[in-house]
């Protein structure tokens, strides 16, 4: 049995002809290169369906803009997206079909004092005696803006979120509906910010449930999982109450992503640790770390996806 169509392999043939004055490249180089480029312009069934699984981790997870503007440069297919927090803004951004030279600019913006303000201005005291927790407004303001009229069903990329029913516990996966209240709920710091009510819910940051949502790509229907992890590893000590806390749900965070990795089938860890969850000052310094662990890496990305893919390219059953 054949392994390649008749014209991808008399295109190989081609490529493996001597060129006077050109550096030579490998058999392997050429037939790899062959290979993926059948494989990125194919369509499920005729190739693995793959998914996009990106965290949480507040400023950090803008990383994830740096990681699909890789990709999608590189022609990695993204058939279905799930994001977690600050990886269901980016996921809703890029499922929404808007250009990565897009969702930088709102990182940008989210590097102003609006977006962080909802943060800075939260003060102890306030915590401690108020009945009411805070309303993120510019965060929400925010999202309404971009997200806003947007339904799951118009986006181009299928996609979904999760959310945490901070009465049951429960893990909530958004799949249909709006998509501006999905994120606002994925999005919303349990014990700070009040609950995003919804169909008899009240809900919070998935981050504390499903960090790394390798399970709701798979249920969107992804043969193949690369996940973005957007860990933490701070050496400070928290300074007062609120950062405390953000600790807290960050090391929930973590030990969640420990199980989450072990299910995909590749996963990129953009360097990003010493950026706290509030810090969205530096959201231009996580997707330029984004872009540098997914240049580093994505050649040893399509190599996975492509003997995953072995099967489907060889055209067997």
């Amino acid at each position: 049995m054949k392994v390649f169509p008749d014209k991808l392999f008399l295109s190989a043939l081609l490529l493996l002809a001597p060129v006077p004055g050109m550096a030579q490249r490998s058999d392997d180089e050429i037939l790899r290169d062959a290979l993926w480029t059948r494989l990125a312009l194919a369509k499920p069934p005729a190739r693995p369906s793959v998914g996009l699984a990106l965290s949480g981790g507040g400023a950090r997870g803008f990383a994830h803009a740096g990681v699909l503007e890789v990709l999608e440069d590189a022609g990695f297919p993204a058939d279905y997206v799930a994001g977690t927090s600050m990886g269901s803004v980016i996921g809703a951004l890029y499922a929404s079909g808007l250009p990565a030279e897009e969702i930088w600019r709102f990182g940008l913006e989210a590097s102003g004092r609006n977006v962080t303000r909802d943060f800075r201005s939260i003060k102890l005291v306030r915590l401690l005696i108020s009945d009411k927790l805070i309303t993120p407004t510019h965060i929400n303001r925010f999202i309404d803006l971009r997200l806003g009229g947007l339904t799951f069903e118009k986006l181009k990329i299928p996609f979904s979120c999760s959310a945490m029913d901070i009465r049951t516990g429960e893990k909530i996966v958004f799949t249909d509906g709006p998509v501006d209240m999905a994120v606002r709920a994925s999005v919303n710091l349990p014990g700070i910010f009040a609950p995003v009510q919804y169909r008899q819910r009240y809900l919070v940051d998935g981050g504390v449930v499903d960090f790394v949502p390798v399970d709701a790509a798979r249920d969107l229907g992804a043969d193949w999982v690369l996940a973005s992890v957007t860990d933490s590893s701070p050496d400070s000590m928290p300074e007062n109450v609120l950062m405390s806390l953000l600790r807290v749900i960050d090391i929930r965070g973590s030990l969640l992503a420990l199980s989450a990795e072990k299910k995909a089938d590749f996963v990129m860890k953009p360097e990003v640790g010493d950026i706290a969850l509030a810090d969205f000052d530096k959201c231009a310094e996580a997707g330029e770390a984004g872009l540098t662990e997914a240049f580093r890496r994505v050649n040893a990305a399509k190599e996975a996806l492509l003997v995953y893919s072995e099967p489907c390219l060889a055209g067997k059953p």
